[in-house]
C-alpha cells in the first residue's frame, strides 16, 4: 500500500520524502515555527462516539449507488460503494471512499484505473452481488470495456464515468480515492427508472 501511494505523489508531482532541516544557523530555521510535539491520543481524550449511533444518524443521509470497477489482472475487480462524489469541473475530478481493509482495493490500485457505474432503481440485487466479499462477483453480469481505460462497464446502468487514478488521500479507517474523468456517458432508457438510492440500511428510488 505504502509503495502505491509513493507512485500516486510521483506521478502528481508532489514530494514523496520530507525535506532536510535547515541547520540552527541557516535563516530559514531562525524564521521557522517550533515543530509541534507528536504523540498519540489518550482514550479519555476520543470523542464520546458510540459506533452504532454513529452509523444510525449518517444514515439518514440518502446517497446514490455506484459499483466501482476496474481491470483487475485475469478476472476484473468491483464492489459496491456508496460513498461516491464530483469533485471538480475542471479539471473534471470524481472521488470515492473505500475501506483501508477492502481486498478489491489492491487489485483496482494496480490497475490504476477505475470506472465508476451509477446504479439504477431496479438493480438493488446487481448492487448486493457487489456488496459481497469474495466469489465471482462478475458472474452473468453482462459488461463491455470502457472507452478509455478498459475498465468494466456494466450493462444498463444509467450511467458511467471512466476514469483514471490520480491520488489516495488517507481518511481514518478509508482511504479517499480521487480520479480525472476520461470519459463518461449515460443510457437514457436505463436512466427513465430513475435511480437506486440508499437511506437507513434499505433500497430506495425516486421517479424522475
Amino acid at each position: 500500500m505504502a509503495a502505491t501511494a509513493v507512485r500516486y505523489l510521483r506521478s502528481v508531482g508532489a514530494p514523496t520524502t520530507a525535506a532536510a532541516p535547515a541547520s540552527a544557523s541557516s535563516p530559514a530555521a531562525a524564521s521557522a515555527p517550533p515543530r509541534p510535539v507528536l504523540r498519540a491520543v489518550r482514550d479519555d481524550e476520543r470523542a464520546p462516539l458510540d459506533p452504532a449511533e454513529f452509523r444510525a444518524v449518517l444514515g439518514h443521509f440518502a446517497s446514490g449507488v455506484t459499483i466501482i470497477t476496474a481491470p483487475g489482472g485475469p478476472e476484473p475487480a468491483g464492489f459496491a460503494c456508496q460513498s461516491f462524489a464530483s469533485l471538480s469541473l475542471d479539471p473534471p475530478l470524481v472521488a470515492f471512499m473505500v475501506g483501508r481493509t477492502s481486498t478489491t482495493w489492491p487489485r483496482i490500485a494496480r490497475a490504476g484505473v477505475f470506472c465508476v457505474n451509477i446504479l439504477g432503481a431496479g438493480q438493488g440485487a446487481l448492487c448486493r452481488g457487489f456488496a459481497v466479499s469474495g466469489g465471482d462477483k462478475f458472474a452473468g453480469v453482462s459488461y463491455g470495456p470502457a472507452p478509455a481505460t478498459g475498465s468494466p462497464r456494466l450493462a444498463e446502468v444509467p450511467a458511467w464515468i471512466d476514469s483514471t487514478i490520480q491520488a489516495v488521500h488517507t481518511g481514518g479507517d478509508h482511504l479517499i480515492v480521487v480520479g480525472r474523468v476520461e470519459a463518461l456517458g449515460t443510457d437514457p432508457d436505463a436512466a427513465r427508472t430513475g435511480p437506486l438510492l440508499f437511506h437507513r440500511g434499505t433500497f430506495g428510488h425516486f421517479r424522475p
